[in-house]
């Protein structure tokens, strides 16, 4: 499936455009981080865009399916919905909303928990596990294996942003360990 057109571009850059204001106003001490964060909340809007194009056709947002391969990487299938929140740095709430549509699908299901009665689960269909790799295989072609970054660039973004959201207390693993994916 081709990737949509992209929107008309602007005659001018906006955020350069911004970054010029700022200057003239006497901000211009804070005009590079002022234009780095805006391009990179910018450029989240665009990718986000053709992940969520590429992910229509199979009924899901990002975030529906964030916590559907969540649920295929885990043994059981199922995670409590507050640990499901905690990996995906969601509300419970944007969980609660996403654990419905995905009910309403058929390709997740709330389950009690076995030995804990205050604890909800969440779980994958047969639907579900077999809608992952679909998507995946649509993402990795489309989105994933051609970003719009060289390869240079994609291994030193993930650096520098990695570096700030440990940084930032995003999370507080060392560098090297790994993150399991385990109930």
């Amino acid at each position: 499936m081709p990737q949509p057109p992209a929107p008309k571009p602007l005659a001018q850059d906006p955020i350069a455009e911004a970054r010029r204001h700022w200057e003239e106003h006497g901000w211009g001490d804070a005009a590079d981080g002022m234009a780095a964060v805006t391009a990179v909340m910018r450029t989240s809007q665009i990718l986000l865009t053709r992940v969520e194009s590429v992910l229509k056709p199979f009924g899901l947002t990002f975030s529906r399916f964030e916590l559907l391969a969540l649920l295929s990487f885990t043994a059981t299938g199922a995670l409590p919905m507050a640990k499901a929140g905690a990996r995906l740095q969601v509300h419970p709430t944007s969980v609660t909303n996403a654990v419905d549509r995905l009910e309403n699908a058929g390709l997740a299901v709330r389950r009690p928990h076995p030995s804990d009665g205050r604890t909800v689960l969440v779980a994958i269909t047969p639907a579900g596990r077999d809608l992952v790799p679909e998507a995946v295989a649509a993402l990795n072609k489309q989105v994933f294996s051609r970003p719009g970054f060289g390869q240079e660039d994609l291994t030193a973004l993930a650096g520098i942003l990695t570096r700030f959201r440990r940084q930032a207390g995003d999370f507080d693993e060392s560098p090297g360990e790994g993150v399991t994916a385990g109930p």
